[in-house]
């Protein structure tokens, strides 16, 4: 993807892609453009603590730079074994720059496309934030199945994806209530146009319910929604 510097970051001139330039300035563009982010991170790290069983894989599926993994690292590196999935390979390279002292110790980032294949784990924390809405539709139920037989009876995967409203009307209110959030943020028009025409085809969300109807045909026994800001949402789903 072709992009070019707009103040400390870069836009896209074609298709999204999570290349290097992305790479440099992913965590502060995450952090400019979905809505509560901080309290967001916090939220599913205090969630995988509750579900945290010692001597079991901790998995992060699109684990990017590692921002998800980070604190549980910090946390419990002596006591788990931490699996992060990331296809991208200017992605990987940074989370194992980011985690090299730990690596193969604790931590173990992986090249796996998660539509034909899926690591050899037994977690008891799966990690899936903002990752399965660039997944194509199709693939999704086979991933949620997969993460399910994954993890332990009584673990959780903590999912998060961007979200449909429930009708037209709903999510164009709350897509230009996202957009207000982002001009605050400083975005330009300009540059949020072009932001989203990089993303169609490449993000596809859903709505809520069918996001949770799949995590339910996965196979999980308990889905709850933790946090939700207009078109973001996230959830925790238990295996009973």
């Amino acid at each position: 993807m072709q992009v070019e510097a707009v103040k400390d970051e870069v836009m896209p001139a074609g298709a999204w892609e999570f290349d290097a330039d992305v790479a440099k300035v992913f965590d502060d563009m995450l952090a400019r453009s979905i809505p509560q982010y901080e309290v967001m991170r916090k939220l599913c790290f205090d969630l995988a603590r509750k579900y945290q069983k010692r001597d079991t894989h901790i998995v992060d599926l699109g684990c990017s730079r590692g921002e998800a993994m980070a604190e549980l690292i910090y946390e419990y590196g002596i006591n788990n074994q931490f699996v992060g999935v990331e296809v991208s390979e200017p992605m990987r390279r940074a989370a194992e720059n980011r985690f090299q002292g730990l690596i193969p110790t604790c931590v173990n980032i992986r090249d796996i496309d998660l539509r034909y294949d899926y690591p050899q784990v037994s977690a008891s924390v799966t990690l899936c934030v903002l990752t399965l809405q660039f997944t194509p539709i199709e693939y999704r139920l086979k991933i949620l199945k997969n993460i399910y037989d994954h993890v332990n009876k009584g673990g959780a995967l903590i999912i998060v994806e961007k979200v449909l409203g429930s009708s037209a009307g709903i999510d164009k209110n709350m897509v230009d209530i996202y957009y207000d959030l982002k001009r605050k943020n400083g975005y330009t028009e300009d540059q949020i146009q072009r932001k989203r025409m990089s993303l169609e085809g490449v993000l596809v969300p859903l709505t809520a319910r069918w996001n949770e109807e799949m995590l339910q045909s996965a196979g999980f026994g308990e889905v709850d929604c933790f946090w939700r800001w207009m078109n973001f949402a996230g959830w925790v789903a238990v295996k009973s």
